[in-house]
């Protein structure tokens, strides 16, 4: 079956008949989904939106956590040719009715009370007539989905779909808002279709396969990867809660991973964290040391041979692959950079994993490593039916048929974000002579000393990472005279070496205070130092017990650092930072 819009993949899962489309959970017990089942709610959702006097082009907002009633109220609204517009579940009340209004939305479906409560509150200021929640909530300013679903009935209407071309919207999916007030990138049917159906060449997912959707359905990363499995026949298991994640992968046990680097980098925390104490500390040493040494064989897809390597994956490896379940033969990162060196502890523990790059704006997939052609560091060759070059400047320019039409009423940001066609990723980057693509920073995170050095925060940030003490670290030093570094604790990993140490506090914060745990950190900093060019080296740096969330503004809605917000937040640390550095060289 061709694939040129969203609705030929709906066609493709239902002609199937598949007794176990989606996994829901119920309680501790996970129930399937049949393709039959879903087919007749979807139909049933498009029938009940008609009666609202929904028809093609209106746009309806989705506000929830993943399951499959997500996926539902999602076709029933291609189908009928409708917009659909996501909104993150961690928006405010203030932030989710600006969605609501600028996208004109006429209809939302809500999960649960929670967010029902939070759409009621705003709905006078919003355009949005109808509200639907999907869970059984009794009140009387909105209807559940069981009652549409029941009062409806397959006997009751004829099949109608509404005839969607290539070119018609599918979807307006708002930007995270890094710099200011998000956008609203209008993707078409043929825009993510073409994205979906490029994306699957050359990988084996087959049917029999499945997977664990829990990183946001408002994400299009999510989104349009969900879709792409479904459409080869995988079971989706939908996953509400991030929380959850440790113990459904022990139940599922999927084939397929798909997350972004921070649960990536969560897991090589646990790991680690595992194999404190003799002799685990001992062995995971030796285990990691022999996987070093067989890295490019990992990394080239060929499962070493050697003896020593087969006794560490016995030990070790197997261990770290069984606590994902056991059965993941592919393992995929977007949605942020992965970066090299936790890449590269994953291939010493047997597991290449295929990064990819893209943005919203591309539907989103531009490039992405394969099982046929992969590099580590780089983000993949683009895709075959995209075109890449790198601009004088070194932006990331791209152009092909998944890149989006424009911005929802935006039409000045539209052109803006194109030069003689071709879009402007505001990322920077390279492509190398075999034509793998490496992006290196945000064009408009770059960071200018006042002696006009330019520094790329990502890849020092990247180097931090890696030290599991740190969580999270943010580089600072625009206009000034040389950068430093905000450090945000993995207190978890903190408090057990705190532990093993005798080290005792009341606080996190007293615990930052005393001196032996800052000489933790600047240890690490100055290892980091040591890979840096002079003008990097980073000369101070500050502690912070506050963690970063979405809910205090410190990360967009899918876990992207907000570097100017972070900045505004501890303007007052930065500035002590500045007036303590009484030499510029302290660390080095």
């Amino acid at each position: 079956m061709s694939l040129e819009t969203l609705t030929d993949i709906f066609s493709a899962v239902t002609s199937r008949q598949e007794p176990q489309l989606f996994l829901a959970r119920f309680g501790t017990e996970w129930r399937p989904i049949s393709s039959q089942q879903f087919s007749s709610n979807v139909r049933c959702l498009m029938k009940a939106l008609k009666t609202f006097g929904i028809s093609q082009g209106d746009r309806i907002a989705i506000l929830s956590e993943n399951r499959n009633e997500w996926v539902a109220a999602d076709f029933a609204c291609l189908l009928l040719g409708a917009v659909v517009v996501p909104i993150y579940t961690t928006l405010t009340a203030e932030q989710t009715a600006y969605l609501l209004r600028d996208s004109g939305a006429r209809v939302a479906f809500v999960s649960s009370s929670k967010h029902l409560e939070k759409v009621l509150s705003i709905l006078g200021s919003t355009p949005v007539e109808k509200v639907v929640v999907m869970d059984e909530v009794p009140t009387e300013r909105a209807v559940t989905m069981s009652r549409l679903i029941q009062s409806v009935g397959e006997r009751e209407f004829h099949r109608q779909d509404c005839k969607v071309h290539a070119n018609d919207i599918a979807t307006i999916i708002y930007t995270s808002g890094t710099t200011g007030v998000p956008k609203g990138v209008v993707l078409t049917h043929g825009n993510m279709a073409s994205n979906i159906r490029f994306f699957l060449q050359d990988f084996g997912f087959r049917a029999g396969m499945c997977s664990i959707s829990f990183l946001p359905l408002s994400h299009i990363t999510a989104r349009t990867v969900d879709l792409a499995l479904i459409y080869s026949g995988l079971t989706l298991a939908h996953l509400p809660q991030l929380d959850g994640l440790p113990q459904a992968l022990l139940e599922i046990r999927p084939h397929i991973l798909l997350a972004v680097p921070r649960v990536y980098e969560k897991i090589r925390t646990q790991v680690e964290l595992g194999a404190r104490g003799f002799p685990k500390k001992q062995i995971y040493a030796w285990a990691l040391g022999t996987g070093k040494r067989h890295r490019a064989e990992i990394l080239a897809g060929k499962p070493p041979g050697s003896v020593i390597w087969k006794l560490a994956n016995r030990s070790v490896y197997a261990k770290v692959r069984q606590g994902l379940g056991g059965r993941v033969e592919e393992f995929i990162s977007g949605g942020a950079p992965l970066g090299r060196p936790l890449a590269e502890w994953y291939a010493d523990v047997g597991i290449r994993i295929y990064e990819g790059y893209g943005l919203t704006e591309t539907s989103p997939v531009v490039a992405v490593n394969t099982p046929r052609a992969h590099r580590v560091g780089s983000v993949g060759k683009p895709l075959s039916n995209i075109d890449v070059r790198i601009a004088e400047d070194g932006e990331i320019l791209v152009r092909g048929p998944s890149v989006f039409q424009g911005y929802w009423n935006l039409p000045e940001e539209t052109r803006g974000a194109f030069c003689d066609g071709w879009f402007k990723t505001g990322d920077i980057g390279n492509v190398d002579a075999d034509g793998f693509l490496y992006v290196t920073d945000r064009k408009k995170d770059l960071l200018k000393t006042s002696g006009g050095k330019f520094i790329a925060p990502q890849p020092i940030e990247t180097l931090l990472k890696q030290y599991p003490l740190i969580l999270e670290a943010v580089v600072v030093g625009d206009k000034r005279k040389f950068p430093a570094v905000l450090l945000f604790p993995n207190f978890a990993a903190l408090e057990q070496w705190a532990g093993e140490n005798n080290v005792n506090f009341q606080s996190r914060p007293e615990l930052l205070q005393l001196p032996q745990v800052r000489a933790q950190y600047e240890a690490i900093v100055f290892q980091v130092n040591e890979s840096l060019a002079r003008f990097e080296k980073l000369k101070q740096f500050s502690l912070l017990a506050e963690e970063l969330s979405a809910a205090n503004g410190t990360l967009t809605a899918s876990l992207k650092i907000r570097r100017r917000a972070i900045e505004q937040r501890f303007q007052l640390q930065i500035e002590e930072m500045y007036a303590q550095a009484q030499a510029p060289g302290d660390l080095q």
